[in-house]
């Protein structure tokens, strides 16, 4: 009984340093979605597609609001990897990280709480000899 415990006890110990490792080694990889140096963050759900330089976003309460975004800003998945604007859809959910200046609120960085599915259509065409 004492030995069948033990050994749950140490593979639970085993299991936590397994997770703590695979998170250090993916700090050490430089995996970062973070506000580094970044104005305030806000997490909502884009209620519009982006358009020109701006895109409508409603935060966790109240109405949408109008952000600008800028060549440099970046908008990244859960993991990091870069967003292309065309694939940011309404509904979405995601973080929006801005500096005010003015009256706008610019973005710097948008981290989107989950993947982005793009999906890709093939065509094939078969010829036949008569």
């Amino acid at each position: 009984m004492k030995q069948t415990r033990l050994i749950k006890t140490l593979a639970a110990v085993a299991a936590c340093a397994l997770a703590v490792s695979s998170a250090v080694a993916q700090v050490g990889a430089g995996v970062n979605v973070g506000p580094v140096g970044v104005g305030v963050g806000v997490g909502g759900t884009f209620t519009a597609a982006p358009a020109n330089d701006y895109f409508m976003f409603r935060g966790e309460t109240g109405e949408p609001v109008r952000y600008y975004y800028t060549p440099q800003t970046t908008i990244v998945d859960p993991v990091g990897h870069t967003v292309a604007w065309t694939d940011v859809r309404p509904d979405m959910p995601a973080t929006v990280y801005y500096e005010k200046t003015g009256d706008r609120m610019v973005v710097k960085r948008v981290v989107l709480k989950k993947p982005v599915v793009v999906e890709k259509t093939t065509t094939t065409t078969t010829t036949t000899q008569p």
